[in-house]
């Protein structure tokens, strides 16, 4: 297994402003030993990609606690594949009904984090889940 520290960006795409989430995961991330970009708020599916691409990042972790889940993940995925880089995997958390998990899954999402999840969890499955595919 690879020692390198894996690169993830952690973005709020879309008009939700509510930000607190992100920055508890992106702070728990980056004390655990990963190198943490954080887009900010108000980010663009365009924009999220062009950052993934330029920050060179293994994963993409988005929050959306605005209900437009099902239009910003399939965005965000077809913004990357349209840079050449679909390889970088797409998590993300929020307020996402159970019914559309496997829906995301399908579209390509890695993995969603609901409401309750602790960032111990969300450590956990880095190494389990995304560790692997980049090693």
């Amino acid at each position: 297994m690879s020692d390198r520290k894996l690169r993830i960006l952690v973005a709020k795409p879309g008009l939700d402003g509510h930000d607190r989430g992100a920055k508890i995961v992106a702070r728990a991330l980056a004390d655990a030993g990963y190198e943490v970009v954080y887009t900010g708020l108000h980010q663009t599916p365009d924009m999220i990609a062009a950052a993934a691409v330029q920050e060179a990042v293994d994963a993409v972790g988005l929050s959306i606690m605005s209900g437009a889940h099902m239009t910003l993940f399939p965005a965000v995925i077809d913004a990357l594949k349209a840079r050449g880089v679909a390889d970088v995997v797409v998590f993300g958390g929020g307020i996402v009904p159970r019914d559309d998990l496997p829906k995301l899954a399908q579209m390509g999402v890695a993995k969603i984090f609901t409401p309750g999840a602790s960032t111990n969890e969300i450590i956990e499955w880095v190494e389990s889940y995304l560790r692997p595919k980049v090693a």
